[in-house]
């Protein structure tokens, strides 16, 4: 039985769409120009350290390196790996999961990642961005010799940023596309007009060039240039875990006008720095950004002025992405249940209050932090090679397991797990330089993730079944009881178990033994998360009764678990097909109704005191339950924060007691008065 239909919007190429992908889709990599070449430049001494041969190896590095990881790895082959649609590194451990246990480990590491970047990208696109003003002469004045005027006004801007998510970007959305047409037009020509006054750039499309740079002398950095030349890559990863809100299509034609752009621009200021590198005056400039100087003085307000709002853009679309990113871990259960809305009814707008807000800390703090643009592109980068490494091993599971072509798979993996771990051994180099910050952050969120996914597995291997239908007799006598006053005429219990033949000792006792709960219909319901993103359905199991009823819904990885009103409409289903009797209900501000009221009840499990669990299990459960009660429990998860609803707490484990000496009763008969005898 269908909860839910909905028709899918057809995703196929126009003219609408095209403006919709280049808003959705490149914000990030779209940012890259303002901060690669600026990198390389400044990791090998300044611009009085470079010379033609550098610029145009690292260019080529450039080229090839957005080649190779972009257009080859994720639009050739990941965004053929989609989950009914949907990509993105949680969708595609989705498809590959029953391949190997060991696969939640990259799944974990790699979400980890690029939660992580979530918490980066803001900080570092506005930083470089609102730095850009520097290269006005006269809001260089203004902001003097210090960075707090930057810090502060970056602080600002992503206080702003923040502080609307809550209302969705429906609205704001519509004006994405049109905006960064504009910014990737805007780097587009600027990179033709300094092509044009230095051609000799263009020998930069020859890879011969990016493997000389690697041992030329006047590349000071060596093998470490790479963790400056992958910033151009990030937001690679956006084409694929975007694929569901923008279709296949849409990317195939979009990315090679995004990829000309990106790359003309690039060019662009690899021919300014040639034709200034000798320029003494330049020399002098901290942090020199080659984006905003090689511009003429009048079109340096106006760079200022869109590179801000594609950083912006850029970082809208890396904070909702963690808010999908955030859902689809938990429902696969990596992350505790948080409280998830939905602003608008687009699909894919949601709000996870919680998460924008520990964004937002987190995203302030790496500012007051670092302070500039430069030590921030110290810090970033690492995470994204992490991430795209583990994409890589999951896409070798895809292609070897679901697609069968085993030696592509070996090829793939060999060629881009070789190439991204070059990458990430050269992105270690600046470690100490603000690497570390984002180890520690990626770290963290796997530790939650572990403990999570981990505590979940005990719990269910702690958890004691009963055969349901032994018990059928008892629920039924209850529920025609008339000496026990009725608790509710839809009593519902939600557990996880899949097998309905059984259920779960806890709920049963909850119901019979503690305090004996006499209801007209009772509800065991459990969720299942399907594999594909969009599948809503149901299961029902009546035992032979009108008033025992076994739901198993079944929700694809997106789909949010309405639990209450999709049980609403499960009871009218039923009552239409006569398997539950019709309920009065005479009292209500909406009139009569044949759906009765309902009552919730969620048990939450506890660690005994004293258990036979192993150290580290007892520390895992105790870490879980903490942070449950600190990010909230299922109630609000499940839509039940405005249900009539009981909470009741059971220990995990009940460990039968040990044989202890029976206490006799005190008898004023026996020699022993119960004093201490002494010798």
């Amino acid at each position: 039985m269908d909860i839910h239909a909905e028709n899918k919007r057809k995703k196929g190429f126009s003219a609408s769409m095209f403006l919709v992908t280049i808003g959705i889709v490149y914000g990030d990599i779209g940012t890259s120009p303002l901060y690669v070449m600026k990198s390389i430049v400044s990791g090998n001494g300044g611009i009085g350290h470079i010379d033609e041969q550098f610029i145009i190896g690292s260019l080529s590095l450039v080229i090839w390196t957005v080649t190779l990881l972009t257009t080859v790895k994720f639009i050739l082959i990941a965004l053929k790996a989609d989950n009914h649609g949907e990509g993105g590194i949680f969708a595609l451990y989705s498809l590959v999961k029953n391949y190997g246990k060991w696969l939640i480990i990259p799944a974990m590491l790699g979400g980890a990642a690029l939660l992580a970047d979530g918490v980066l990208t803001p900080a570092v696109t506005v930083t470089t961005a609102v730095e850009g003003l520097r290269s006005i002469e006269v809001m260089n004045r203004f902001l003097g010799e210090g960075q707090w005027k930057v810090v502060v006004i970056t602080l600002a801007i992503i206080f702003v940023l923040f502080s609307v998510q809550h209302a969705g970007t429906s609205k704001i959305g519509k004006a994405f596309g049109p905006c960064m047409l504009l910014w990737f037009s805007f780097l587009g020509v600027t990179g033709v007009i300094m092509v044009l006054q230095h051609p000799a750039v263009l020998k930069a499309f020859n890879p011969v060039y990016a493997v000389q740079v690697l041992l030329s002398p006047y590349n000071k950095a060596g093998l470490m240039i790479l963790g400056s030349v992958f910033l151009a890559t990030t937001g690679a990863e956006a084409l694929y875990s975007d694929m569901g809100h923008v279709g296949r299509e849409n990317i195939y034609i979009s990315w090679p006008f995004v990829k000309s752009c990106l790359i003309l621009n690039y060019m662009g200021q690899g021919a300014w720095l040639i034709n200034n590198m000798s320029n003494s005056a330049l020399q002098g400039i901290q942090d020199l950004n080659p984006f905003f100087e090689m511009l003429p003085g009048m079109v340096r307000p106006v760079a200022v002025i869109l590179s801000t709002m594609a950083a912006v853009i850029a970082s809208q679309a890396l904070i909702t992405g963690s808010y999908t990113l955030v859902s689809e871990a938990i429902l696969l259960d990596l992350l505790p249940h948080l409280e998830i809305r939905y602003p608008a009814d687009t699909k894919g707008q949601l709000y996870v209050a919680s998460v924008n807000n520990l964004l937002w800390i987190g995203c302030s703090f790496v500012v007051l932090f670092f302070r500039s643009g430069h030590r921030i592109e110290s810090a970033y980068g690492l995470t994204i090679t992490v991430a795209m490494l583990l994409t890589t091993v999951l896409l070798y599971a895809y292609l070897k397991h679901i697609r069968g072509q085993k030696i592509l798979a070996w090829v793939m993996m060999i060629v881009f797990g070789l190439i991204e771990m070059v990458f990430f051994v050269s992105c270690l180099g600046k470690f100490l330089h603000g690497g570390y910050f984002t180890v520690i952050l990626t770290l963290v969120i796997m530790l939650l993730m572990i403990i999570w996914h981990r505590g979940t597995k005990l719990e269910q291997k702690y958890r004691t079944d009963l055969k349901m239908r032994e018990h059928v007799e008892a629920l039924v006598t209850l529920k025609n009881d008339e000496s026990i006053y009725p608790m509710a005429q839809n009593l519902v219990y939600l557990d996880n178990g899949k097998d309905t033949e059984f259920i779960d000792r806890d709920i049963l006792y909850s119901i019979l033994d503690k305090d004996p709960k006499r209801a007209q219909a009772y509800w065991f319901v459990s969720v299942n998360v399907l594999d594909d993103p969009d599948t809503m359905n149901y299961q029902v199991e009546t035992y032979g009764t009108d008033c025992i009823f076994r739901i198993r819904l079944n929700l694809g990885f997106k789909c949010s678990p309405r639990v209450n009103v999709y049980l609403r409409q499960i009871v009218q289903d039923l009552q239409v097909s006569g398997e539950l009797p019709l309920q009065d209900k005479k009292y209500s501000i909406y009139g009569g109704s044949t759906v009765g009221n309902f009552r919730f009840c969620i048990i939450h499990k506890s660690v005994p005191t004293k258990s036979e669990l192993a150290t580290v299990d007892e520390f895992i459960l105790n870490a879980k339950y903490a942070v449950r009660q600190v990010a909230g429990s299922r109630v609000k998860w499940y839509g039940l924060d405005n249900s009539s609803l009981i909470v009741e707490n059971v220990p995990l484990i009940i460990t039968p007691g040990r044989a202890e000496r029976r206490i006799p009763r005190y008898n004023p008969n026996d020699n022993n008065d119960g004093k201490e005898k002494t010798e």
